[in-house]
C-alpha cells in the first residue's frame, strides 16, 4: 500500500510541474482511498502536500523566467481573500451542488483552454509582460471565491485565469500558477491546523515523492510546446470534471434518454465545429499563397 500511495504522489508531482495544477484533486483521493485517512484529515494533509510541492515546482520554472512575481503575489492575495469569503459562503450551500457547479465550470474551462487562441490575442500576450492591478484583483477574487466554496481546484482554475482572461502564455502561466496555489494552500492549512491533526510521517512522505516528481516536472514542462501544453492541460481537466460529476449525479440520472440526447447533442455540436474550422483552414492557406504570388 506504501509503494502504491509514493508512486500516486510521485504523479501529483509531476502533474503539478507539468500543468500547474491537479494537486489537490489528486492527492484527496490518494489519501482517502489508498492510505486511509477520513476526508478532513486527507484535505489538510494535502494542503501540506501542494503548498510544498508547488514551492518545490516554482524553482525550476522560476529559473527559466516562467514566472511573473508581481502577478503571482497581487493574485495569490486576492484569492485568499475570496476564498475566505467562498468557504464562509460554502456552509449555505448542498456539496452535491457544489462538485456538480465545480465539475460544469472544469468542463468549460477545458472547453477554452482547448479552443486555437486567436493570432491577435498571441501578439497581444507577447505585448503585455504583467497584467493590470484591476484585472488581478477581478478574477483573483473570483478564482479564489470558487476555490473556497469547492475546497480545491486551485490550478484548474488559476492556470486559465491566468492563460485565457490575463492573457499570459501557457508557460507563464503554469509557472505563475505555481506561486498562487502554495500561498493558498498554506492560508488554507492555517485555517485547518485547529481543528485536525496531520500524520507527519504519512505527510512527509507524500510530500518527499510529490516533490521529486514536480522537480521532473518543471524540467518537462519547459520542454513542451506551448500548444501542446495547453491542450494536455485541457483535456486533462476534461477527464477529471467527467468523474468528479459521474460521481455526484445519481445513477438514474444518467440512465435517463434526456441525458444521453443532450449529450449527443453536445458532442455532434462540438464536432461540426471542428469540421468548420478544419474546412476553414487550407481554404486561408491557398489564399495566403495565391496572394503572395500575384504580388
Amino acid at each position: 500500500m506504501t509503494t502504491l500511495v509514493v508512486a500516486a504522489s510521485l504523479l501529483v508531482g509531476v502533474s503539478l510541474g507539468v500543468l500547474g495544477g491537479g494537486g489537490s484533486i489528486l492527492t484527496v483521493p490518494i489519501l482517502v482511498y489508498l492510505a486511509g485517512q477520513d476526508t478532513k484529515e486527507a484535505i489538510a494533509t494535502s494542503l501540506f502536500v501542494v503548498g510544498v510541492t508547488s514551492l518545490a515546482a516554482l524553482i525550476p520554472h522560476a529559473r527559466a523566467h516562467r514566472v511573473r512575481w508581481r502577478t503571482g503575489l497581487l493574485f495569490g492575495a486576492f484569492s485568499m481573500v475570496g476564498a475566505y469569503g467562498g468557504g464562509r459562503l460554502a456552509e449555505y450551500v448542498p456539496g452535491t451542488v457544489l462538485l456538480v457547479a465545480f465539475a460544469l465550470m472544469m468542463l468549460a474551462t477545458a472547453a477554452a483552454m482547448l479552443r486555437k487562441p486567436r493570432p491577435g490575442r498571441e501578439k497581444a500576450r507577447r505585448a503585455h509582460a504583467e497584467l493590470p492591478l484591476k484585472h488581478i484583483a477581478v478574477e483573483g477574487l473570483v478564482v479564489g471565491a470558487v476555490t473556497g466554496l469547492v475546497g480545491s481546484g486551485g490550478g484548474f482554475l488559476v492556470v486559465p485565469a491566468l492563460a485565457i482572461l490575463g492573457g499570459l502564455p501557457m508557460g507563464i502561466a503554469v509557472g505563475t500558477s505555481l506561486l498562487v496555489i502554495a500561498m493558498k494552500s498554506f492560508a488554507g492549512l492555517a485555517g485547518h491546523l485547529s481543528g485536525v491533526e496531520i500524520d507527519w510521517g504519512l505527510a512527509l512522505t507524500v510530500t518527499a515523492a510529490a516533490v521529486a516528481g514536480s522537480l521532473v516536472g518543471g524540467r518537462l514542462a519547459g520542454r513542451i510546446p506551448q500548444d501542446a501544453l495547453r491542450t494536455a492541460f485541457g483535456w486533462f481537466v476534461v477527464v477529471m470534471g467527467v468523474l468528479v460529476l459521474a460521481q455526484q449525479l445519481d445513477s438514474a440520472v444518467w440512465a435517463h434518454p434526456a441525458t444521453w440526447a443532450v449529450t449527443g447533442a453536445v458532442l455532434a455540436g462540438a464536432v461540426a465545429v471542428r469540421l468548420r474550422r478544419m474546412s476553414r483552414s487550407p481554404r486561408s492557406g491557398r489564399g495566403t499563397r495565391e496572394h503572395a504570388l500575384r504580388s
